[in-house]
């Protein structure tokens, strides 16, 4: 075989490959683990992954085309003595107007397949919760208005209702994103965003915050909890109440310490004269998976890590080294855990 047949035979490879590689994006992504936004779980993820498809499969289909014609080209009029010049031809109008037309129509088609799911996306209907997100350096804040509770990191919504969600933010542009569960809305200051979701099945779904906002932009992350109606029902419930005096004579400790030092300044627990609001509501601290905007477990040799030094964990973040003594440590986490 000659030099030029091998190089048709590479290309003719180079092509199946690429369209292979086409073809397997979506399944390889699909399988790549939680969260994705090809696994939807939610009304909105639904629809914005069933846009993604159309326009996956056109542009596959560009493509097929596309590079069938090439190597077609490429193999039918390849040249079979190097000293001979190719016949010169001209372009063919009814060709150039076919390939101008055939792109406008996609793009319309697309642009109104968009159009018709911003629409149902944006239709949020009367009497449904409503949740105020707000983005902070580097943490989610949540409150529900309509009943009277504050959170952080994780969001509570019931499976099978629509949750509004007002989002802003206090500082720089966050984004909010949950794969699962909807597209991206932006966290601006001075300026309210609204969304909704509503998830079709219980869990936990993990997000991030999808606009760089600083250092610890990666350690902004987001948990969902959905659970059934008659669950977020209790949840609500358990909010609702005043953090509970601790019978444990370390925990006890802990409240003494917490509330002699700075930490009231910056963390509301109701029920207490603990009442700041620059960082994390901590009234329910214990019943929350984790901390430090979702990124660490809540766990006693976490949470002392934290107090020692919250630099080391996570450099940047507002909550300053506060000099805590190791017993003072050790009965802050008992005091904490007991938040339940």
């Amino acid at each position: 075989m000659s030099a030029q047949g091998h190089i048709v035979r590479h290309r003719r490879w180079l092509s199946v490959v690429l369209l292979a590689i086409a073809l397997l994006i979506p399944t390889a992504t699909a399988f790549a683990g939680p969260p994705s936004p090809l696994t939807p779980a939610s009304t909105e993820a639904t629809i914005i992954r069933d846009l993604y498809a159309i326009v996956f499969w056109i542009a596959v289909g560009v493509f097929v085309i596309v590079e069938g014609v090439l190597v077609y080209s490429v193999i039918r009029f390849r040249r079979q003595h190097p000293e001979e010049v190719p016949v010169q031809l001209h372009g063919s109008t009814p060709v150039e107007v076919a390939w101008t037309i055939a792109p406008a129509i996609i793009v319309a088609v697309l642009m109104l397949l968009t159009l018709r799911s911003m629409r149902t996306l944006y239709q949020i209907p009367s009497g449904t919760i409503n949740v105020e997100v707000i983005g902070h350096q580097w943490w989610w804040e949540f409150r529900y208005p309509d009943l009277g509770i504050t959170t952080a990191n994780e969001l509570h919504i019931p499976v099978g209702e629509m949750v509004r969600l007002r989002i802003e933010s206090v500082d720089v542009i966050h984004s909010f994103w949950v794969p699962e569960l909807g597209g991206k809305t932006d966290a601006i200051p001075g300026h309210t965003n609204t969304t909704a979701i509503q998830a079709m099945k219980a869990g936990r779904y993990h997000g991030q915050c999808a606009e760089f906002c600083g250092a610890q932009h990666a350690q902004m992350r987001i948990e969902v909890v959905a659970s059934p109606p008659a669950e977020f029902q209790q949840w609500v419930e358990n909010q609702k109440v005043a953090a509970a005096a601790p019978s444990d004579e370390a925990a006890q400790r802990g409240q003494q310490a917490f509330m002699s030092s700075a930490c009231i300044g910056c963390h509301t627990i109701a029920g207490t004269p603990a009442q700041g609001k620059i960082g994390p509501n901590l009234t329910h601290f214990a019943s929350r998976r984790t901390f430090a905007g979702a990124s660490f477990e809540t766990t006693p040799q976490n949470l002392a890590a934290w107090l020692r030094d919250p630099q080391a964990l996570k450099p940047g973040t507002l909550m300053p080294k506060v000099g805590l003594s190791e017993e003072q440590i050790n009965d802050i986490v008992a005091y904490l855990l007991s938040l339940k």
